[in-house]
């Protein structure tokens, strides 16, 4: 079909994003021109901020418009124990079920040889540093079962059992299912039955 030229390109962005097919692009795309001119400015600039304002916590790896995100700031978090998930939708979904207490680790994705993700692409180096400064009792891998997950929480496991108790959560989900889409009940089953890394 041919579209004219400003709305070919809006639709093609909108295509770029995950999930989105060309005709969920097109329908965005529509809906967006039939909004008023405000509410359309109001959604490019929230987009231009938040790619501006956030980063990555100093500290875990978390999404965050601070040097050191709220989760890490507040008091009250468990200091003795780290939560390790490779992406900031796992701390929200673990979140969101208000199970958990202490503090996380970020690790940016999964070691994934084919995709050419080396555990030097991840933020593994900065957890070993803080579970071997800080006193960690307890370490709990939440890292989904699928091959990388399961290469990545074995590679955790032998390097930090040397420092404290490495535990992996228990799963209700099928392999390869992903934390983010876990209901909240079976997260925290799964974080009730967390067994300790072989």
């Amino acid at each position: 079909m041919n579209y004219t030229p400003p709305l070919a390109r809006l639709i093609e962005r909108l295509q770029s994003l995950p999930g989105v097919g060309p005709k969920t692009a097109q329908r965005l795309a529509f809906h967006i021109l039939k909004r008023p001119e405000t509410e359309v400015e109001a959604l490019a600039t929230a987009l231009v901020e938040a790619k501006k304002q956030i980063g990555l916590c100093q500290v875990c790896f978390h999404l965050t418009a601070d040097s050191v995100c709220e989760i890490c700031r507040n008091p009250n978090r468990d200091e003795s124990m780290i939560c390790v998930v490779p992406d900031s939708r796992d701390v929200i979904a673990l979140e969101k079920t208000r199970e958990y207490s202490g503090k996380y680790h970020v690790l940016g994705g999964v070691i994934s040889p084919m995709d050419g993700i080396g555990p030097e692409q991840l933020h593994i180096q900065p957890l070993v540093e803080r579970v071997s400064k800080e006193k960690v009792k307890e370490v709990i891998l939440a890292i989904s079962p699928s091959v990388e997950g399961d290469t990545t929480t074995l590679y955790l496991g032998q390097l930090l059992k040397p420092f404290t108790r490495v535990t992996r959560i228990a799963f209700g989900l099928p392999m390869g299912g992903d934390l983010e889409y876990a209901d909240e009940v079976t997260l925290a089953r799964a974080l009730e039955g967390r067994r300790d890394l072989d």
